[in-house]
């Protein structure tokens, strides 16, 4: 199953630079698989949906603020699990949530994959707008735990081929 693993984010804005950081360290373990691709992304909704076109397994990496999970929790979902919040509102094509972006991807019949097979690994954190190259010591020592789930992730994708 052909995969990308992309790491979202921005890395000079604190703690939102945690999915590169887990991204670069899963491109060293990935090395020479063909069918892994790794990227790193500063970008949402139509954008990020072009980059997903002709992929049949997506897993983006990204930090979240939730409020509801210690700083540093990593959880792993299906996008098809989270609520589409800008579901019914009309706004700018760049706002777009990721899944209304892939809906529209698919009405134009790119090869896109379905929901239940884009995955995310978010970390929980809160200093996402702060100017920084650093990660917050609670999402620093999370970078292992996603990265864990990260590979956890490919191995059940290689375990299902």
């Amino acid at each position: 199953m052909k995969t990308i693993v992309i790491g979202l984010g921005n890395p000079i804005l604190g703690d939102d630079g945690v999915g590169w950081r887990v991204a670069e360290e899963i491109a060293k373990v990935t090395a020479g698989r063909p069918q892994v691709e790794i990227d790193c992304a500063s970008l949402g909704g139509l954008s990020l949906m072009e980059r997903l076109t002709g992929y049949e397994r997506v897993i983006l990496i990204d930090a979240i603020f939730t409020g509801k999970k210690p700083l540093g929790s990593v959880t792993t979902f299906a996008l098809d699990s989270l609520p589409d919040l800008t579901a019914g509102h009309s706004a700018s094509a760049h706002d777009t949530s990721l899944r209304t972006a892939l809906n529209v991807g698919r009405s134009m019949n790119l090869p896109l994959p379905e929901d239940d097979q884009v995955l995310v690994v978010a970390i929980e954190a809160q200093k996402v707008y702060d100017f920084s190259q650093e990660l917050s010591p609670a999402v620093s020592a999370a970078v292992p735990l996603a990265i864990e789930a990260t590979l956890e992730l490919l191995r059940s994708n290689q375990e299902g081929e």
